[in-house]
């Protein structure tokens, strides 16, 4: 019986094998051709998360468009990436738009010039953003203002600036880089939370309005990322923080969070966190149990305070 039994499963195990792996090669070759020559705008690409992401979308033969505030560095990257040797897919020589997301007057003209280099976007990929330290009994109402420009009102403003073109041909599709704490909100960060909820929100918001015309909306929300996102994040009185974080140095590779990026927008994911266990689970804390979770966020504040004091 054990002999039969045997005889009779093993059949079906490789069956079952077979079909899981010629599965991930459909979806894997699916991917490719989604990206392959794809209209692919990346903000923030100047450094961290955004430069990664705009080598592993050059690689997979994407057409870039690189934008953001410095324009040597983005030139820099132009030429390291023309200059790359990628021997599997035809590559394109990225364009470059500088202009800054917290100065509204500058994303129109952006989006004329974006438009202007292939004619249209496939894939928007909203990276920028700013950190942010700090109490709320000290933070001036001008910093909350200045976060919330560049992590939320200008991602939404080039959104929107974008979105015309993609209706038109019925075809697009719009990624938020968010962060983990646009689900859950811990001490000392109330702007950059605040921020990143907000643009949970809006994103959730669009996916919804855009099914109808089959434009696909991602919002992808890291956790830690070994980045200068600390280092260049402001504190209450608008000044340069300057400190590399423990848990930002403990951070994932960016390249790493990249390639995960790329797989995700390759698959048409709607949501996708990208953060360790215990982030995750706290996702779940604040839902299931909130008082628990306000307790825990209480004492860290606490601890944080006290290490500040000392």
């Amino acid at each position: 019986m054990d002999f039969i039994t045997s005889t009779a499963i093993l059949p079906l195990l490789f069956g079952c094998v077979g079909i899981f792996s010629l599965f991930k090669l459909l979806q894997h070759m699916r991917m490719k051709a989604y990206l392959r020559n794809a209209v692919v705008i990346i903000t923030g690409a100047t450094s961290g998360l955004g430069r990664e992401c705009a080598r592993v979308f050059f690689a997979a033969g994407a057409k870039l468009v690189l934008c953001g505030r410095n324009r040597e560095a983005l030139e820099e990257l132009a030429r390291e990436l023309a200059a790359s040797r990628v021997t599997e897919v035809q590559t394109h020589k990225p364009y470059i738009v500088t202009f800054d997301l917290a100065d509204p007057g500058a994303i129109v003209a952006a989006t004329a010039e974006i438009l202007q280099c292939f004619g249209y976007v496939d894939v928007l990929i909203n990276n920028a953003g700013i950190s942010y330290r700090g109490a709320i009994i000290d933070t001036t109402t001008d910093v909350d203002k200045r976060v919330m420009e560049t992590n939320y009102f200008g991602p939404v403003a080039l959104t929107k600036a974008i979105l015309p073109s993609m209706i038109k041909r019925r075809h697009g599709h719009i990624v938020a880089i968010s962060s983990i704490q646009g689900k859950i909100s811990i001490p000392f960060r109330s702007a950059y939370a605040a921020s990143k909820h907000a643009t949970q929100a809006f994103f959730d918001c669009l996916r919804a309005e855009m099914e109808q015309y089959e434009i696909e909306v991602t919002v992808i929300s890291p956790g830690y990322i070994h980045t200068n996102l600390s280092l260049n994040a402001i504190t209450a009185d608008g000044s340069k923080y300057g400190v590399m974080d423990k848990t930002t140095a403990q951070g994932r590779r960016p390249m790493d969070v990249a390639r995960d990026v790329l797989a995700i927008v390759g698959k048409k994911k709607k949501d996708v966190i990208l953060a360790d266990l215990l982030p995750s689970l706290a996702i779940y804390l604040r839902t299931l149990a909130p008082g628990l979770f306000f307790s825990l966020m209480a004492s860290r504040a606490r601890k944080e305070q006290k290490s500040k004091n000392s």
